[in-house]
């Protein structure tokens, strides 16, 4: 998801620009970090107390210019109108939160309210449109059964996006389970509040099916490069992209 992040970066802004990003839903700064280390300023948004400390942790361990590109503030992401004026921010990000939110929409008007002209936003979502992949690939016959017809709330066949690490406190679900998004009920969402779909990817196409545990980086037979290959290929190629387990898309604001 860094590699298609990074392409989508580098296709929209000159080489060299510093970019205002704003992270909502940051988790312990993974993605944040990566962008401040890349000279971006980068401001993190996190509800969760013991999550924010632990990317606080990892801010005040990073060098003195590195520390000064980024900040951390506390919110769930949908009062950045309080913090931030309209159009602050060139990138967007809002990873694996969605499906913890029960009613998306105003969440995503507030992003895109955010972005300047051209600026970009980086959502990463469950895929609704593949809900039944992952427990008919374990032979949970049932649980495929039960998705085909579980609109886009899935109590069980869609792990998160993001394993929480020792100790760290998972998001709040929505009532029934992990919400999950089609890809053209967003892409309409998308163009409604003016930051309109440009490019789509599918993330986790064969890893939970290859065993690998979700979250943790590790290939199941020891070759992460390998496999990180064949994930990127396969997030950017049809038919493959469709069926995975999160999808990423990516909107500009008009």
């Amino acid at each position: 998801m860094a590699r298609q992040l990074d392409e989508q970066m580098s296709g929209r802004f000159a080489v060299g620009r510093r970019l205002r990003v704003l992270d909502v839903g940051m988790g312990r700064g993974v993605q944040a970090l990566r962008l401040a280390r890349a000279g971006h300023r980068v401001t993190g948004v996190e509800r969760d107390a013991e999550t924010i400390a632990a990317a606080r942790d990892a801010l005040a361990r990073e060098p003195e210019g590195i520390r000064e590109r980024m900040r951390v503030l506390e919110g769930d992401g949908r009062d950045t109108g309080v913090h931030f004026l309209p159009g602050s921010f060139d990138v967007v990000l809002c990873h694996g939160m969605l499906m913890y939110v029960e009613e998306p929409d105003p969440l995503l008007a507030g992003l895109a309210r955010m972005l300047a002209p051209g600026g970009l936003l980086s959502l990463l979502v469950g895929n609704g449109d593949a809900l039944a992949m992952r427990p008919g690939l374990r032979g949970e016959w049932s649980a495929a059964l039960a998705a085909f017809d579980g609109g886009e709330t899935v109590p069980a066949a869609l792990p998160p996006s993001r394993t929480p690490a020792e100790g760290e406190t998972a998001p709040a679900r929505p009532r029934g389970g992990v919400r999950a998004d089609r890809l053209a009920t967003l892409t309409a969402k998308l163009a409604g509040i003016g930051a309109p779909l440009r490019a789509w990817y599918g993330v986790r196409v064969f890893t939970d099916a290859a065993g690998a545990p979700a979250g943790t980086g590790v290939a199941p037979h020891g070759d992460l490069a390998a496999l990180l290959a064949a994930e990127e290929r396969a997030g950017r190629t049809d038919p493959y992209r469709a069926v995975a387990a999160l999808l990423h898309l990516c909107g500009v604001r008009g």
